[in-house]
């Protein structure tokens, strides 16, 4: 096959290096199991980079999954906690996995479910946005969970809470028609006898 794709058929050998001399291009095999064997003329060098640069750009593209790592203690403070979980749900919404390591000193790793309960608070509060790749287990004098983002059940809560707000939205001007007809429209029977009243008395005067 010459480099315009159009098919130069059987030849031999010699004469096919000749017509890719002749173009100032490569013989190159492409089926050697062939019989009998495929060659195409090209450019082989611009073949190969061309290849790389595919490669590279498939690399590029792919999706690589990193971890990050957060460490609690069994007795860790509210605030504490709070700010470790916030930045957990953070690294999961940017597409990281998330391992949880609880670390325990002492006579604490006689209690592993203290470290279970904070585990358990984290996977409750990542609820809607990751799931547990690695259920909590025991590791020398850590336990470990490991947490992997979620695409479908965040999908699915932004959906709700979209709905949701939707909903709201519609319920308060729904509201607000009743509420300003009642501001523009005749007074209650109230206001009105009071108003009669009084211009009774200034017609008296």
């Amino acid at each position: 096959m010459d480099p315009d794709g159009v098919q130069l058929g059987i030849k031999p050998l010699p004469e096919a290096l000749a017509i890719a001399r002749e173009l100032d291009l490569d013989l190159v095999e492409v089926a050697p199991m062939a019989n009998p064997p495929v060659c195409r003329i090209m450019d082989f060098g611009k073949f190969k980079f061309d290849e790389a640069q595919r490669a590279k750009e498939s690399r590029r593209k792919a999706v690589h999954v990193g971890i990050k790592e957060m460490k609690y203690r069994p007795k860790i403070g509210p605030g504490d906690f709070d700010t470790k979980t916030r930045q957990v749900g953070k690294f999961l919404t940017e597409g990281y996995k998330v391992k949880i390591t609880i670390m325990f000193r002492g006579r604490e790793v006689y209690h592993p479910e203290h470290g279970k309960r904070i585990l358990d608070r984290i996977a409750e509060q990542m609820e809607g946005i990751a799931k547990v790749e690695a259920e909590p287990k025991l590791d020398n004098r850590n336990m470990i969970m490991v947490l992997a983002p979620d695409k479908r059940a965040r999908q699915a809560a932004q959906s709700r809470a979209s709905n949701q707000q939707r909903a709201e939205k519609a319920a308060a001007s729904a509201g607000e028609g009743p509420a300003g007809a009642e501001a523009n429209g005749n007074a209650p029977d109230g206001d009105a006898d009071a108003a009669s009243d009084a211009a009774t008395s200034a017609a008296e005067g």
